[in-house]
């Protein structure tokens, strides 16, 4: 009788992760290129291909834990759609996008389309093949979230429990990886976000800090032991795109921002439903079929001033946004469609 064993799994060659670095680098300037030549597709969209999550941290306001995957011809379809609006970067998010049956086909179509391809995840379900899979769908990044050091009440997504996968990784991932530390939103050690971060770049990947969000996406200024880990991380994280404007600065100080949102028209989040929102904590507006979304839609969006934008802690909206600082004053006397004035948006519960 003869018998068979599992093939072992090696990692990518030096050469040839410094290859695709290389690559995925060109894409990205020829991506900003393009938008700064031009405001009328978006910069990135969020999809969300499931709503279900294998966790429930009591802070997050974004799953569930019955929900089925949007079929697969659907989920292409929506690829397809933002390919037709020119969208530059599609992060698939969640829920828990790995527990989606098709999310290589996924991952493959956006490819496909020409747009970077990243994923937000919570690491959970990362073993060797399933990144080797995602290195040969095309996977450009990936970014976990990591709340603290051992699990607690507000969240498991601990380096305790995520740092062999975290090593795996290290080990066999072609694409970028990017490790999100938190303060505030009741997490309990506030220095744990110190030691996520150190523990990242030792790993070679690059770390961010992001203040967690009330239950809006609103405000919640720091305190002052959060603000001394604040300010450890940032100085250990100076590469990173937030430190180009004070978005986040004036977040932990507790002050709001004067900024230009272009939510909508830059940067889009679509629903489970395959509606167009503005982003994750304002879903309810616009609520337009992404099948039904137009240039003339994007550009709308683009000078309308948006009444949360103030206080809001959404970074990835803001740093799309800041693409376009510059040029085009928004309306603040325009009236969305629909008869939602400024600071009137329809927030979740």
């Amino acid at each position: 009788m003869s018998s068979t064993s599992t093939p072992v799994l090696q990692p990518p060659s030096r050469a040839r992760r410094r290859w695709k670095a290389i690559t995925r680098k060109v894409r990205e300037i020829v991506s900003i290129g393009s938008a700064l030549a031009s405001t009328d597709h978006p910069y990135m969209a969020q999809i969300v291909p499931l709503r279900r999550c294998n966790l429930s941290c009591t802070y997050c306001n974004e799953y569930d834990d019955f929900s089925d995957p949007v079929p697969l011809d659907e989920m292409l379809r929506r690829i397809d759609d933002l390919g037709r609006l020119g969208t530059s970067v599609i992060t698939i998010s969640g829920g828990e996008p790995l527990l989606n049956p098709h999310l290589d086909e996924i991952i493959a179509r956006i490819r496909k389309n020409g747009a970077i391809a990243g994923m937000i995840t919570n690491g959970y379900l990362l073993m060797p093949d399933r990144i080797h899979r995602l290195n040969k769908a095309g996977l450009d990044h990936m970014q976990i979230s990591i709340d603290n050091v051992m699990p607690d009440a507000v969240s498991k997504k601990s380096l305790k429990v995520l740092d062999k996968k975290l090593q795996m990784l290290a080990e066999h991932a072609e694409f970028h990886v990017n490790i999100n530390s938190v303060v505030g939103g009741g997490i309990a050690n506030p220095d744990d976000a110190r030691v996520v971060s150190e523990r990242a770049l030792g790993l070679g990947f690059s770390s961010t800090i992001g203040i967690i969000h009330d239950g809006s996406g609103q405000l919640k200024p720091l305190g002052d032991a959060e603000r001394v880990v604040w300010d450890k991380v940032r100085s250990m994280t100076r590469r990173s795109y937030s430190r180009f404007n004070h978005f986040q600065e004036a977040i932990a100080n507790g002050k709001t921002n004067d900024w230009r949102c272009r939510a909508g028209s830059r940067y889009l989040y679509v629903c489970e439903n395959g509606l167009v929102h503005y982003c994750s904590q304002q879903r309810g507006y616009p609520g337009t079929p992404l099948a039904d979304y137009t240039v003339d839609d994007i550009k709308r969006e683009f000078l309308t001033e948006k009444g949360c934008a103030p206080g809001c802690t959404i970074s990835c909206v803001h740093q799309v946004s800041f693409i376009d600082f510059w040029r085009a004053p928004q309306n603040s006397g325009t009236v969305t469609p629909g008869g939602h004035a400024h600071g009137e948006l329809v927030q979740i519960q």
